[in-house]
């Protein structure tokens, strides 16, 4: 996986990027499809198509996140800074949330192919999981 920064300071978010992060600064539906939820995991599948993005969502628990596809993507990130990433099938990345912290993005696929990747939740770690509500 290769990650490169390419805005910091919020530069060239256009108005409904930031509408996003304001609507969605609560927005705990980290993938696309859920795909299984129990007492100790949530499962998540997402599927972008060439242009296609996930809306703003937040981390608040400790995940995985395992590519199904190569590809490459845009996040804009909560701190204000943009990234591009290059992901290779099969790569797969761990992160822990700190009490009271949080990861919050959008993706969009600025590839030619299918991105997709699957991400693992865990549950009982040092923040509560974000009530979904209704899809």
């Amino acid at each position: 996986m290769v990650s490169t920064v390419v805005a910091e300071n919020f530069d060239r978010w256009s108005p409904p990027l930031h509408e996003d992060f304001e609507v969605n600064a609560h927005n705990g539906r980290v993938g696309r499809t859920l795909l299984s939820e129990t007492d100790s995991v949530r499962v998540w599948e997402t599927c972008l198509a060439p242009g296609e993005r996930i809306p703003v969502h937040r981390h608040v628990l400790d995940y995985v996140w395992i590519a199904l596809t190569s590809g490459r993507a845009r996040q804009h990130l909560g701190d204000g800074s943009s990234r591009e990433i290059a992901y290779e099938r099969g790569h797969t990345q761990r992160f822990r949330v700190a009490e009271g912290g949080y990861h919050l993005h959008d993706m969009r696929n600025i590839g030619d192919e299918v991105l997709s990747f699957l991400v693992i939740e865990t549950k009982g770690g040092a923040n509560d999981p974000i009530e979904l509500g209704e899809s």
